[in-house]
């Protein structure tokens, strides 16, 4: 399992999880397309926006590894701004690659392209 160095390991002050210590040893977990509803809560959302925006940081345009991004945190934006980068995506391994799709991120979350935006 890759560990993205310097990817931030959690939203700060807040127990939102953006990364794993370890793999498990029964495996990753299934990434699955988690439904947004209008009337989640606003730290919810925050976290969210804080992950994608790490996100599009650190890898920017790229494909990238699933590696130890935290999978829960990848369901709420997979098959919407997050998008598999492979024919052959298995949504169960840590070796499954992904990318951002920056002109529907620029839709959904317009702040976080903000230059003054802070997580």
């Amino acid at each position: 399992m890759e560990k993205h160095r310097g990817f931030p390991g959690r939203l700060t002050g807040t127990d939102f999880q953006f990364t794993i210590r370890r793999a498990s040893k029964k495996g990753a977990t299934k990434i699955i397309r988690r439904e947004r509803y209008a009337d989640r809560r606003p730290p919810d959302r925050r976290a969210d926006e804080a992950f994608l925006h790490a996100l599009i940081d650190y890898f920017g345009e790229n494909s990238f590894e699933r590696g130890n991004l935290d999978t829960g945190r990848l369901s709420w934006l997979f098959e919407r701004e997050v998008l598999p980068a492979e024919d052959d995506f298995d949504p169960w391994s840590y070796e499954a690659r992904l990318r951002v799709d920056l002109g529907k991120a620029e839709c959904t979350f317009p702040q976080i392209f903000d230059p003054g935006w802070s997580a």
